[in-house]
């Protein structure tokens, strides 16, 4: 099918999920979330299907790493075992994004730079230091998980000096809706909970992962990528 079906597919089930959200419509939840990321998949695939690129195995992993992630955390309601394991899970899935995102740098030869660590360290160390006396004894997955973000997001910065702009930027941008969502979901699971978090959580996380996928099917399919 179109690439443009699977799009459409996609923003229409994450709606009907937010949707399910709001109204409280468990049913509705459980039926969309898992269709998400298969359609995010569907869409990537059918922007790539013409061109063969080592990075793709990397996104996909990721994708399939976050679908994980996603079923595992809708049974934290009956052990909360299962968000322990949704951690991991996405855990993967930003370090297949990361390693996406080094080969990336590699491969067109972008200088490290230090602002962008200290940005992104600076960040984790300013949410787990605050979240550090409620996280009782998930302090150590949070942090090891935080650790990880922080170095994905690091990593999707340096892609602003890409010649390929636009695929630079959606990366970037989905990078950092990715730790909004992730952010909001640790200050609501851990801090404080309040009323929009899963609204919040599930606009920025599904945004995150259109974007990225956006740009990195972009880069893909551009001379960049040769």
């Amino acid at each position: 099918m179109k690439k443009e079906f699977w799009f459409i597919a996609f923003i229409v089930v994450l709606v009907a999920h937010i949707t399910g959200i709001q109204l409280n419509y468990e049913l509705m939840q459980s039926i969309s979330k898992p269709l998400l990321i298969p359609l995010l998949i569907a869409y990537f695939l059918s922007k790539t299907n013409t061109v063969a690129s080592d990075l793709k195995k990397w996104i996909l992993l990721a994708l399939f790493f976050s679908w994980g992630g996603d079923v595992l955390l809708m049974f934290v309601s009956k052990n909360e075992i299962f968000f322990l394991l949704g951690l991991v899970s996405f855990l993967l899935a930003h370090i297949f994004y990361g390693l996406c995102f080094t080969r990336i740098i590699k491969r067109n030869k972008i200088d490290r730079n230090n602002f962008f660590f200290i940005l992104s360290i600076g960040y984790v160390i300013f949410l787990l230091r605050w979240l550090t006396p409620h996280l009782g004894e998930m302090k150590w997955p949070v942090v090891i998980y935080g650790s990880v973000l922080g170095g994905m997001f690091c990593s999707s910065l340096h892609l602003e000096a890409l010649a390929n702009k636009k695929a630079g930027y959606f990366i970037i941008f989905g990078a950092l809706l990715f730790v909004i969502s992730d952010s909001v979901l640790a200050i609501n699971k851990f801090y404080q909970p309040f009323e929009l978090a899963g609204v919040v959580i599930m606009i920025t996380y599904g945004l995150a992962q259109l974007f990225i996928v956006e740009g990195a099917s972009r880069y893909i399919r551009s001379k960049d990528n040769q």
